[in-house]
């Protein structure tokens, strides 16, 4: 691996606009190549980003030599399908969340990352946001004292999409869990562990997907409290209380600036503001891992997302999310 780590971005949309910004921060980064099934797409981001190559198919960018690792921004339904082939070329891949659509489509991504002996991450850049990983940090060391109630939700107005998008199209994984759901669910597992039981409730689209879920996920001696939806905003200021203390995430919490603590009679206030809209520290993992010879991140391990996927498979168990092509 050279000093300058040499990126390729499949599906370049309004995610991986924001992604490529970021890379522009990352000093040892760079933006080598980009493809698109749509030439034209491909061709107006690479000379937005400065990118050496555009490609009109996924296969192209594969086989590019000056490609060293691969994201993969596509619609949730394409992720397994492209990481697969992705790293059956040699490259390494990090994948946008969710990784898979269901826990098989997992377990078959990270048995092709085995096999080829290449590095694999989901992309879930909340878990290398500043304030989150200092506010663990925090809970880990007992600084709240037994945690007994953890609050987080994630929504947006979604309704007035277009109903063959991502978001509101069954047949591409849409609704509000795999895409939004996944982040307060991350944190009640990334803080508290996996729960001991699950209740969920989900209301339905006229176009079949989900589009309100409502969680508690509880543990021994805590509940948290869950929720995403595409029917309204919500605050997005996420809450971990224990029996010395309480930490309030600013809104939105999941790409957070801040955070406050409250103990005792006292209020007070964290800065902890990105480098960018905060790609950035997913990248550098990414760049560290790499230049370390490493296949999997220990912040963000292989393990880490077969346990996600495995609540996401349990919530839509329980409320009954099935898409077409999986019936």
């Amino acid at each position: 691996m050279g000093d300058t780590i040499r990126w390729g971005i499949i599906g370049p949309g309004k995610i991986a606009h924001s992604f490529a910004k970021d890379l522009k921060l990352v000093s040892d980064g760079i933006l080598t190549a980009v493809a698109s099934r749509n030439i034209e797409k491909a061709e107006l981001f690479a000379k937005e980003y400065n990118a050496k190559h555009a490609f009109g198919s996924y296969e192209e960018l594969f086989n590019c030599d000056e490609i060293d690792v691969i994201y993969v921004a596509t619609p949730h339904t394409l992720h397994a399908q492209w990481s697969i082939k992705a790293m059956n070329h040699g490259k390494h891949v990090l994948c946008e969340k969710p990784m898979g659509v269901n826990l098989s489509e997992v377990e078959e991504m990270i048995a092709c990352a085995k096999r080829n002996q290449v590095f694999l991450m989901e992309a879930l850049w909340s878990r290398f946001n500043p304030t989150i990983r200092k506010v663990k940090e925090l809970v880990d060391v007992g600084e709240l004292g037994k945690i007994g109630y953890l609050h987080a939700d994630f929504a947006f107005y979604g309704l007035d999409r277009s109903k063959e998008g991502r978001v509101l199209n069954p047949n591409l994984a849409g609704g509000s869990l795999l895409d939004i759901g996944i982040y307060p669910i991350f944190l009640a597992y990334v803080l508290l562990g996996k729960p001991e039981k699950i209740k969920a409730a989900s209301q339905f689209y006229k176009t079949g997907v989900e589009v309100q879920t409502s969680m508690i996920f509880e543990y021994e001696k805590a509940q948290a409290l869950l929720y995403s939806g595409l029917t309204s905003n919500s605050e997005m200021k996420a809450e971990i209380a224990g029996s010395e203390g309480s930490i309030f995430i600013h809104p939105r919490w999941h790409e957070a600036q801040g955070f406050s603590m409250e103990k005792g009679d006292g209020l007070d206030s964290f800065d902890l503001p990105t480098k960018g809209k905060g790609y950035t520290y997913e990248i550098e993992e990414v760049h560290s891992c790499l230049k370390s010879q490493k296949l999997e991140s220990d912040l963000w391990s292989h393990q880490n997302s077969l346990d996600l996927i495995g609540l996401l498979d349990e919530v839509r168990r329980l409320t009954g999310i099935v898409f077409p092509f999986e019936e």
